[in-house]
C-alpha cells in the first residue's frame, strides 16, 4: 500500500514543485493539498495520511502549531517541515518532526527525508531515486529519477534542440538570454523570440554550465552574462534586467538572492 502525503503551503507554485519532486517516489503518493493549516486540519480529520510536508510560516494557523495539534492524534501522520525559515529547526525538533528542509528544496536532502520516512513505516525502498543536487555530483542510486530516465543523456549540453514552426533548431547555450517556465512548457528567450525546449528547467539546470546559468527563481534560469541591472524588490527578493530588446525583468527569490549577491560579489 502507498504511503498517504499531504502537501501544506500557501503557495501555490511551491505546492506544485514539490508535487513534482515526490513523482519519483512510486511507494509515495500526493493525495491531498491545502493552502493553510486550517484546511489541512479538516482534510486530516477525514482521511488517515502517512505524512503531511507543511510550511511552517503561513496565514493564520502556523505549521508549527498545526504539528502540536497532529502531535496529539491517535496515528498521527510523520511531519515533514518545508520551509525558508532556519530558525524554527529547535521548535520541530520539539514536535519531533522527521525531517526539516530549507527552501529551495535540496533533492537530495528530500531524497534522505523520504528513506527516512519509508524506514519508519517498514516501507521497501527498491523504488526511490536519489536525484543529485548538484550536476557534477553523481547519484548514489542506481535508479535515476523520471526525469533523467526520460532523457537517457545526462552529460552537459553544448547546443538546446528547441522548436520552431515545424523545425528543430540548435541553440547555443551562449545565445540564450533566459529560459522561463509557462504553464507545463519551458521556452528559451534569445534576442530574436522564445522557443519551446524540451526539456524541464531541472534538466536544463543540472545540464547547463552553472558557471553561465544561475536559477534566479523556481520559473528562471537566467544567463549570467546578460544580466544588466539588480533592481531591490520587497522582504530580501530582487529582479534583474537582461539585455534583451525589451530590458525584461526576471524575478529573484530571497534565498536565490542572497546567492546572486554572493556570485557577484555584493
Amino acid at each position: 500500500m502507498k504511503l498517504r502525503a499531504l502537501l501544506v503551503d500557501d503557495e501555490s507554485p511551491a505546492r506544485k514543485e514539490l508535487r513534482y519532486l515526490l513523482q519519483d517516489y512510486t511507494e509515495l503518493q500526493v493525495i491531498g493539498e491545502a493552502a493553510n493549516a486550517i484546511e489541512a486540519l479538516e482534510l486530516i480529520n477525514n482521511l488517515e495520511y502517512s505524512v503531511v510536508f507543511l510550511d511552517i510560516d503561513m496565514p493564520g494557523l502556523k505549521g508549527i502549531d498545526l504539528a502540536r495539534q497532529l502531535k496529539e492524534k491517535e496515528n498521527s501522520p510523520a511531519i515533514i517541515f518545508i520551509t525558508a525559515h532556519e530558525e524554527f529547526a529547535v521548535d520541530a525538533f520539539c514536535v519531533n518532526a522527521l525531517d526539516y528542509l530549507l527552501k529551495p528544496i535540496n533533492p537530495k536532502r528530500l531524497d534522505q527525508a523520504i528513506k527516512k520516512l519509508f524506514i519508519q513505516h517498514g516501507t521497501a525502498n527498491t523504488s526511490v531515486s536519489s536525484p543529485p543536487s548538484d550536476p557534477d555530483e553523481p547519484s548514489t542510486n542506481n535508479h535515476p529519477p523520471k526525469h533523467l530516465q526520460e532523457n537517457s543523456a545526462t552529460r552537459p549540453l553544448e547546443v538546446i534542440p528547441v522548436e520552431q514552426r515545424g523545425k528543430t533548431i540548435l541553440l547555443r547555450p551562449e545565445e540564450i538570454i533566459y529560459i522561463y517556465t509557462d504553464k507545463d512548457n519551458v521556452f528559451a528567450k534569445t534576442q530574436k523570440e522564445s522557443y519551446l525546449t524540451r526539456f524541464t528547467l531541472r534538466e536544463l539546470e543540472a545540464r547547463l554550465n552553472p558557471n553561465m546559468f544561475f536559477r534566479t527563481h523556481r520559473c528562471y534560469l537566467v544567463n549570467i552574462k546578460r544580466m544588466r541591472e539588480l533592481i531591490p524588490y520587497f522582504n530580501g527578493t530582487y529582479s534583474i534586467v537582461v539585455d534583451d530588446h525589451e530590458r525584461s525583468e526576471v524575478p529573484v527569490s530571497r534565498t536565490q538572492s542572497r546567492k546572486l549577491k554572493e556570485i557577484l560579489g555584493l
